[in-house]
């Protein structure tokens, strides 16, 4: 049983209609084109809801009401910042590398966009879809580490070199954690195509189908995907009260708000990820026998499932944050290399051990 919402239908009526009174290459520049303003779009909104998002439940877990004064229920506040960011100037310093420093957060955009694209959003709404799906995600996310290095560097400010250098220690090594976490469900899969990864979820999701491996993995991947983001209590690239703003501490303007909406975009995509790996990604919540509980659920859009997922895997992301103090680098690198990548060896060897042997759901 899937999910009635397929998109795929509609993607290849409108391909059918242009292709109908439009020469192929113009059809192809035409939707390109429309894929281009939809990517920003979406960018954008999530970007703005997800601040909007963490300042009210960050509210919430401190007992206050959070932004209330611009627009109902402070819900035009984000616009307000985002206005107030726009029409800032963009200073560059004497002594930065011009242009590196301003190459920087277009790398972090850019690695933030294209993983995106790669996200399926319902069934046939897929913008990349390549048999390496999960390996291409992983290779692209290298990029958003170099932006944030050139930006460190290119500063010319030693505040900003050591939250760079501390950013790359960190993305670096929470990134092994993070692969091996999602090689644990690609192990059980056996496939790295996002697509099937979530048709194989059809009867049930990998969280409950792949037993404890599949439960200690998804553990593991919200901490590593944590401190793959810079979110506390692993924001020490960007500590406060060490360093200013830490690697964008020199920007302004749009570039400032560039890593400052790829921060909060990386958020969703991390999210979705798990939600792709874990819990069906867009595919309902089917319980085998309970054919009435099925349909029921079919009637859901695809692309709702998805997004409610995304929005409450960053909702532990976010709850993990404002409940933990912020620790030290040398404690975040040492629980890492110590005892996050080790269990999550060992994690790896236990499901192929469970799936050479069939003990799995």
């Amino acid at each position: 049983m899937t999910s009635t919402y397929n998109f795929g239908i509609w993607t290849a009526d409108f391909n059918n209609w242009l292709l109908s009174f439009l020469p192929d290459w113009l059809a192809v520049i035409i939707e390109c084109v429309i894929i281009a303003v939809l990517i920003l779009l979406t960018y954008t909104v999530l970007a703005l809801f997800y601040i909007l998002y963490e300042r009210k439940l960050c509210a919430w877990f401190q007992c206050r009401l959070g932004p209330m004064r611009v627009g109902k229920w402070g819900v035009l506040q984000v616009f307000a910042d985002m206005f107030k960011i726009l029409v800032k100037e963009l200073i560059c310093l004497k002594d930065t590398d011009r242009f590196l420093f301003k190459l920087a957060p277009y790398l972090v955009i850019t690695s933030s966009v294209v993983m995106l694209a790669c996200l399926p959003w319902g069934r046939g709404l897929q913008i990349i879809d390549y048999n390496i799906g999960i390996f291409f995600i992983l290779a692209v996310s290298s990029v958003g580490v170099l932006g944030i290095l050139l930006a460190g560097w290119s500063s010319n400010n030693k505040y900003t070199l050591i939250g760079a250098m501390r950013s790359g220690a960190q993305m670096v090594s929470y990134e092994i954690s993070l692969g091996l976490a999602i090689m644990t469900i690609v192990v059980f899969a056996g496939t790295m195509d996002i697509n099937e990864l979530v048709w194989q979820q059809d009867k049930a999701w990998f969280l409950f189908r792949g037993h404890i491996p599949a439960i200690i993995a998804f553990l593991i991947y919200i901490v590593a995907a944590t401190a793959e983001t810079n979110r506390g209590p692993f924001d020490l690239p960007e500590a406060e009260h060490e360093l200013t703003a830490g690697y964008h501490t020199e920007y302004s303007g749009i570039h400032f708000g560039f890593f400052y909406l790829a921060e909060y975009l990386n958020l969703f995509i991390v999210s979705g990820i798990a939600s792709l790996m874990f819990l069906g990604g867009w595919m309902p919540l089917h319980v085998p026998g309970w054919d009435g509980f099925n349909h029921a659920m079919n009637v859901i859009p695809s692309i709702v499932w998805f997004v409610l997922k995304s929005f409450f895997v960053s909702y532990l992301i976010i709850w993990f944050k404002w409940t933990f103090p912020r620790v030290r680098i040398d404690q975040m690198l040492s629980f890492e290399w110590k005892y996050l990548m080790p269990l999550s060896l060992l994690n790896l060897i236990f499901m192929a051990i469970f799936v050479a042997l069939g003990w799995h759901f």
